[in-house]
Order: C-alpha cells, then structure tokens, then sequence
C-alpha cells in the first residue's frame, strides 16, 4: 500500500515533514516574533473580508503526485473562496496549501530546508512565499516564476495580494529598540 500521508504529531514547537525527515521548528526569538506579530497585524487589516490569516497554522500539503505532509509557515493567508467548502474539522488543519505563506528566518534554519518548503508550497497551491530575513534585512518575494529580494527601500507588494504595501522598512522598523 502506498504512502499518501505523513502524520506527526504536535510538538511545542511544531514539526514539520522537510527533506524527507521531520523537523521541529525553532522556538522563535524577539525578533522573529516581533516580526511575524507585525505581519500578522497587517495581513489581518487587508484580508478582512477576503480571507483568514493566522500565524502557526498548520497545514497538510500535498503537491500532485506527493505524499500529504505537514507544514506550518510562521504566518499564512487562505482565501475565503478556498475555506467555503472545507468542514469544520478540516479548517483546524486545512489539506492544502495556504494562498501565501511566509517564512522568518530563525539563525539556526538551513537555507536547504526553506528552499524545500518554498517549492512544497508552490507546488501545492501557494501563490506567494514570502520568506523574511530579520539579520540581512531584506524580503524575498518567491511566486513561482520569480524572485523578487526587496531591502528596506522596497514595498511588499504582490498580485497575489491585490491592494496590499507594506514597506519593508516598517516592517523592520518593529526590532528598533526603544531607548
């Protein structure tokens, strides 16, 4: 019988199915949670009446012709169009991928494994992969076809994300210390 699901268990932090292995997530320091806090917020204020955003929200994703694995971004959006037909039940942890996923940088996180979650989640369904690097200060915008590194000079902005800016240096501005 062929495998068609990996199934882990919840951790604090969570694990999540990379590489072929499982992977407990980093419990997130100041700055990644400063920063998945100010996605969250502004995702929130555009999405409202589009769709759900949620940080830690796990998800099973199974690009075409893989197996369904768990992953968690740091902070996710799903449509409303794409939450309408799921029970009750699966919305908890829905079986897809989110329309955009973002990742923050942790210190210990090995490009090679974010990479791989970057392409499951394209793969899957993702529309954009946002992916943050709190020590380099830039963003990096992956759709599938491009992408696109913004430092602080840029904006977050995307198709995928129609009406939503959000200037890289705002986001940055939330690990400024104050004195």
């Amino acid at each position: 019988m062929p495998l068609h699901e990996i199934v882990l268990p919840e951790t604090k932090p969570e694990t999540e199915w990379v590489r072929g292995r499982p992977l407990q997530k980093v419990s997130p320091q100041r700055d990644h949670s400063l920063l998945q806090g100010a996605l969250v917020i502004e995702l929130n204020r555009w999405a409202h009446g589009r769709g759900e955003v949620g940080p830690e929200w796990r998800f099973r994703i199974a690009p075409p012709g893989e197996v369904r694995r768990p992953l968690v971004p740091d902070v996710s959006y799903v449509s409303n169009a794409r939450l309408r037909d799921l029970t009750d039940e699966q919305l908890q942890i829905p079986p897809l991928a989110p329309d955009v996923a973002v990742e923050i940088l942790s210190p210990d996180d090995r490009r090679v494994d974010v990479d791989d979650k970057i392409g499951v989640y394209l793969r899957a369904g993702s529309s954009l992969v946002i992916v943050v690097d709190p020590q380099r200060r830039i963003v990096e915008l992956h759709d599938g076809t491009t992408t696109t590194h913004l430092d602080p000079s840029g904006t977050i902005q995307h198709a995928a994300l129609p009406g939503f800016a959000y200037p890289v240096a705002e986001l940055f501005a939330v690990l400024q210390r104050a004195r």
